[in-house]
């Protein structure tokens, strides 16, 4: 349910006014269980250490595999009970301290399972700046100091919790605030832990799990080492090996899909993440948007030659010269890493390929429709929270239990960790500045766009499991007061991007423990410690295989079939290249090939606005209630690195799942939906590490055609435009 509604304001009851958390979500507490234990620190900081660890070096991969908190949460359930049963119970006293604990404060509980489950996110979320040493190490070829490297994971990734105390009223307590993916992990954690009678001819939720998990790992040795190519079928490529226009359409990897498929949940939830925790009106809105983009968009402006499209790829992250060729930024980089113009001229202008370059329009887009449809359908809610912030019009029975039973966590803790870490971020860059390029007011100016866009994409969040990416708007703002500064320039986006997304993964986990009933203080430790545990291994990991493995990141240098191409961090280093080297006066502005996409910030204005008076001139149709234009327009925001054969998945299990299966088996889903998501997720994750240690870290492999991750379409990259000659392509004739 989206809280945008067109009329008048809905009661809530002593319940949640949101359906599915209603079906989800208990209503009970008991506020006697013990949280902040030993068991929590003891497994949760290995859980956090392992996961981070294992997340980063996968990352560096050709096929980055991401362990979820999943497979944290489902193995610390028996070491938890193994602890209970084992430790001795005797209260201990630490040295010089009347501060007491106990190894063994009794059962193994749900509370403990949430916490630890919180330090084991941390350990799988990633650390975004980490590509910031990656792309300088490894993209770059340049120095920076470890120091440096180390202040940047830890600043970007506490700053968060400053904007996060700021909103956590709004975007925590509001029962419309409803978070669908939490759902998930609250479905999870009750099968694991309530006592649940078996309903006749059917099978408990704890059951239930087990069977799909079992399923599920064991199918996943198929995708993932036996028959790779199934995470991409794309039938259009085996019907026509030599044509580059039907390889074009038919490639879900590398072209618009059209009768590709796979046969792999990885693939299904990958880079959206699992269709089955995302409310259906917003898997709508996402699919309408893909189709109109993607077979509709894309093909006309590709084939009437827009921007000289048919000279390159009609789907690719790369970056290209005149000719089509790859673009090489070091011909246009000055000794001291800043941009050449004159080399640039007499080198070439970049391009990009059409899905890239539009890519880039609906991010503008995107920018503007979210603030115009927060103002339009949630500025009476902000303005009535704002005003009155004690106020109860939108407290529901899980705000009521934690009013009633927790202390909440002081506003003076959130504003202490912003300003020493603000502080901190501004000292770094100012004792740094050689190698990191952005001046101390940079830090201030990307904390003002984090705090301003923290709530407008927290609602969007919060109501539809869909987060719209502004990266764009802080690469535009510093690409034109700081031109030619690569470094600079990322720098600058993860301080105002990243934070944001961090403040929003941290309310988040506020909103967890708020379903789970975890008291706030215990939940606002475990996350700040979990935090810099993460943030410090995942830097460790990085520059340890920065240092260690020869070459790595560069596919045309590494031996035949080495994993080590980073493809993350390559779309990451183009990004660079095109705002920060470039910049986007050469690109979008006055000078640019691409300035004409700068009327798609006109058309994210006026989107939202047409809805809404759709909504005003219609008040009783639902549907265009369900029209969120951020949502929809920023569909493909993933793209690339995500591909047509993702969405079409991703769209399809939605569809069977939230619509088909919520309409006509309310009961069924009620108890087995999030919980199947839980357990395929848990099973490819189990799968996936088994594959990676037993046999592909050894180079055992099958080496038979079904073994590449591709879908076989090697001509869907090559060019249609006349005359131009590209390695492995046919040169189409004038």
């Amino acid at each position: 349910m989206d809280p945008a509604t067109c009329s008048g304001e809905e009661k809530i009851k002593d319940q949640s006014p949101i359906e599915e958390v209603a079906l989800t979500v208990p209503t009970t507490d008991d506020p006697t269980l013990p949280v902040l234990t030993f068991r929590v620190w003891f497994l949760g900081v290995i859980s956090c250490i392992i996961l981070a660890v294992a997340n980063q070096f996968f990352m560096f991969k050709s096929n980055p595999l991401t362990i979820s908190g999943y497979s944290a949460q489902i193995a610390v359930l028996p070491l938890g009970h193994l602890m209970a049963a084992t430790l001795p119970t005797k209260r201990m006293r630490f040295p010089c301290t009347n501060w007491h604990f106990s190894l063994n404060p009794g059962p193994f509980n749900i509370k403990e399972h949430v916490l630890i489950t919180i330090f084991s996110n941390a350990g799988a979320g990633g650390v975004y700046a980490i590509s910031i040493l990656t792309i300088i190490k490894a993209f770059y070829r340049r120095q920076i100091s470890s120091l440096a490297a180390w202040l940047l994971s830890v600043t970007t990734q506490v700053l968060g919790f400053g904007w996060a105390g700021i909103f956590r009223k709004i975007l925590v307590e509001a029962s419309y605030m409803w978070w669908p993916g939490n759902l998930v992990q609250v479905s999870l954690f009750r099968a694991l832990h309530d006592d649940e009678e078996r309903p006749k001819g059917g099978l408990t939720r704890m059951q239930f799990f087990v069977i799909v998990l079992i399923a599920s790992f064991s199918y996943y040795l198929v995708p993932n080492f036996l028959f790779p190519s199934v995470a991409a079928l794309s039938v259009a490529c085996w019907i026509s090996k030599s044509s580059v226009t039907t390889q074009q359409i038919g490639s879900g990897l590398k072209g618009l899909g059209i009768g590709s498929f796979a046969l792999d949940w990885a693939v299904v939830s990958s880079y959206l993440r699992s269709p089955l925790a995302t409310p259906w009106f917003a898997i709508a809105n996402v699919m309408i948007g893909f189709i109109i983009i993607m077979y509709v968009i894309i093909p006309i402006a590709y084939w009437t030659n827009i921007y000289n499209a048919k000279t390159f790829p009609i789907f690719s992250p790369d970056i290209f010269t005149d000719d089509g060729q790859r673009y090489n930024s070091s011909m246009v980089l000055t000794s001291n890493f800043g941009f050449d113009g004159e080399a640039y001229e007499k080198y070439s202008k970049l391009h990009m390929s059409i899905f890239f370059a539009f890519t880039y329009g609906l991010s503008f887009a995107t920018l503007s429709a979210t603030i115009s449809h927060v103002l339009l359908f949630h500025g009476k809610y902000i303005w009535q929270n704002t005003k009155a912030s004690l106020g109860d019009e939108h407290v529901d029975v899980h705000t009521r239990l934690m009013r009633e039973n927790y202390n909440a966590v002081p506003q003076s803790w959130f504003m202490t960790i912003l300003v020493l870490t603000i502080g901190v971020a501004i000292a770094t860059c100012a004792w740094f500045e050689q190698q990191l390029q952005l001046p101390w007011w940079g830090v201030l100016l990307a904390c003002a766009l984090a705090v301003a866009f923290t709530l407008p994409i927290g609602i969007i969040t919060a109501t539809t499991n869909m987060t719209p990416g502004m990266k764009i708007m802080n690469e535009y703002i510093i690409g034109y007061l700081f031109p030619g500064r690569p470094v600079a320039n990322v720098i600058f986006k993860t301080y105002g991007y990243i934070t944001m997304v961090q403040a929003i993964t941290f309310l988040s986990d506020f909103k967890l423990g708020h379903y789970m009933k975890i008291p706030p203080r215990s939940m606002f430790v475990v996350q700040v410690a979990g935090t810099l545990v993460a943030a410090s291994v995942y830097f460790g990991t990085a520059w340890w295989l920065l240092e260690s493995v020869e070459n790595i990141c560069s596919p045309e240098l590494l031996p035949q079939g080495s994993p080590w191409t980073c493809p993350y961090d390559r779309v990451f280093y183009n990004a660079s290249v095109i705002w920060g080297v470039v910049g986007p006066k050469r690109i979008f502005g006055s000078l640019g090939l691409y300035r004409n996409l700068n009327w798609f910030f006109l058309v994210g204005v006026t989107a939202p606005l047409m809805v809404w008076v759709l909504c005003k001139i219609f008040p009783e149709a639902k549907w265009v209630r369900r029209i969120n234009m951020p949502v929809l327009i920023g569909a493909t925001n993933m793209m690339p690195p995500a591909t047509a054969v993702n969405f079409i998945c991703w769209g399809t299990f939605g569809f069977i799942f939230n619509y088909l299966i919520f309409k006509r088996n309310k009961k069924w889903w009620s108890r087995h939906n999030y919980v199947f998501s839980a357990a395929m997720d848990a099973g490819v994750a189990f799968m996936g590490l088994l594959c990676y240690f037993a046999l592909q870290m050894n180079g055992r492999s099958l080496n038979w055609w079904g073994e590449a991750v591709d879908d076989h379409c090697h001509l869907a990259t090559c060019p249609t435009q006349p005359g131009i000659v590209v390695h492995g392509c046919p040169v189409v004739q004038p």
